[in-house]
């Protein structure tokens, strides 16, 4: 049997692994990489093998960077059924076609912005010829195509096969896998696979996304008890999180100071999907305790809105805490207004707001969608506060923000950052250090060898060094495009 990490092999994102064996190929995520320029260029050449070839996809939670590509692998010939659970099918037909249309946007801003370099160029060098001079060699023009369109997206909706969690299914003749719960968005699962018959047959476990036990709206992530393989990410495996006591005090602090003393606005750029809830509930309930005043929000994204919905029409998957608190009314009952807003125009009416409005808005890590226009109006302000809730990979604008620039180019702006900033660490979706071990721990035997991925590489090679050393595991973490053999 053989192994192969595609993707979010000593980094965070663009999650994918190629199984081998037996005559079956499959694919565990196909997911889209994030965060710099040079992404793009790493998804255009993201298959390092022929989609038509690949049985089947299994994918474990809907998350962009997770399953970003399967639009793509399906227009490139993919033709085999993708097993996932009955919510993240929910919110795939939510975020693909979302995904899609930012890509179709993000190549037309492209296309016209090497048009207008064109036309410089070929400016240039009528003026070139005019004065007699050498003739400037324009550059031909190059389209750039989107990675894939929103009707490829809709269409890969169709290859969905919702799966039930802790149900076996055989997705081959010669495959077994069954989806736990991660606790991490939605949805999300641990996959166990067994692969091959008799004295062959293997066991590979893939942890996913694992959350942070104790946490809002979601169960705590599954405990798994063995494998002969592990994949297990290590987004955190470097650090503790504040504890939710910390954190919710720094929210309180954070609200108040901005509401009731500045006056200003709060902005929480949010995961759509996960964060956008969680925050939700934290407010209701800091609200209930008397802890804040009564707030006026708005959720200025409409894929957040529609999580929003699908969360709640899966109740099930939700912990009693969540089922105590927002109830039938969604909590809407704690807030003194909130708006899901879905009109552009009602979006653009937010950055005139000068105080008072807790805005949530899409994408968590401030690179694409709404946000981005509601930091160009506050950034600025030091009245408002800027509150980030999730982890912002390398490269991204968020993590320009969390790492101290003074100036930022937003828009086509260049705009001081005086707004206040804070840091929710408590909040992450991901399983911190102590949890990711404590989740190990649970082990009854040693696996025969550990891949430690999602993670950025110092993070991914000290947490595959603590594993050796802690648990005498043969962990190792893997570079991209590293193949293994498994006996």
């Amino acid at each position: 049997m053989k192994l192969t990490f595609l993707g979010a092999a000593r980094e965070v994102t663009g999650s994918s692994y190629l199984v081998e064996a037996d005559g079956v190929r499959f694919l565990v995520d196909c997911g889209m990489f994030q965060g710099g320029r040079e992404t793009r260029a790493k998804n255009q050449r993201a298959f390092a093998f022929d989609p038509r070839t690949i049985d089947f996809v299994i994918l474990t939670h809907a998350h962009i960077d997770h399953s970003g590509l399967l639009p793509r692998l399906v227009a490139m010939g993919f033709r085999g059924a993708i097993h996932t659970t009955r919510a993240t099918c929910d919110l795939l037909a939510v975020m693909l076609p979302d995904s899609a249309h930012i890509q179709e946007k993000e190549a037309e801003y492209a296309n016209l912005n090497r048009f207008r370099k064109d036309m410089d160029r070929r400016d240039k060098a009528r003026r070139v010829l005019r004065d007699n001079a050498a003739p400037f060699e324009a550059a031909p023009p190059r389209d750039t195509a989107p990675l894939y369109t929103v009707a490829q997206a809709q269409a890969s909706l169709k290859q969905l096969n919702p799966v039930d969690y802790d149900l076996e299914i055989a997705p081959h003749l010669r495959v077994r896998c069954t989806f736990r719960d991660a606790g991490h968005i939605l949805g999300s699962a641990i996959v166990e696979v067994w692969v091959g018959e008799g004295e062959r047959r293997r066991k590979i476990v893939f942890s996913g996304d694992l959350g942070q036990p104790a946490r809002p709206l979601l169960r705590d992530p599954t405990h798994i008890q063995d494998a002969d393989y592990l994949v297990v990410e290590s987004t955190y495996g470097n650090r503790d999180h504040k504890s939710m006591e910390a954190t919710q005090d720094e929210l309180v602090e954070a609200i108040n100071d901005t509401i009731e003393r500045k006056g200003g606005n709060v902005i929480i750029p949010a995961f759509a999907v996960g964060r956008t809830q969680d925050m939700l509930y934290l407010l209701a309930d800091l609200t209930r305790q008397g802890r804040i005043p009564k707030l006026t929000v708005f959720v200025d994204s409409p894929m957040a809105t529609a999580a929003t919905e699908i969360t709640y029409k899966h109740m099930e998957l939700l912990d009693a805490e969540t089922h105590a608190l927002m109830g039938k009314h969604g909590g809407a009952a704690h807030f003194r207004k909130l708006n899901f807003v879905e009109d552009v125009e009602e979006s653009k009416a937010l950055d005139r707001i000068t105080g008072g409005a807790v805005i949530i808005s899409a994408s968590g890590m401030c690179e694409a969608g709404r946000i981005k226009f509601h930091l160009r109006a506050n950034l600025a302000r030091r009245e408002s506060t800027i509150l980030i809730t999730g982890f912002q990979a390398a490269g991204t604008f968020g993590r320009r923000l969390v790492d101290g620039a003074k100036r930022v180019r937003l828009l086509g702006e260049d705009i001081p950052v005086r707004a206040d900033l804070y840091t929710l660490g408590g909040l992450s979706a991901h399983a911190d250090r102590s949890a990711l071990l404590a989740w190990l721990g649970h082990f009854r035997s040693k696996p025969r060898q550990v891949f430690v991925v999602h993670g950025e590489e110092t993070v991914a090679t000290g947490f595959a060094e603590d594993l050796r050393t802690q648990f005498g595991w043969d962990a190792m973490a893997p570079a991209p495009g590293h193949s293994v053999i498994l006996d």
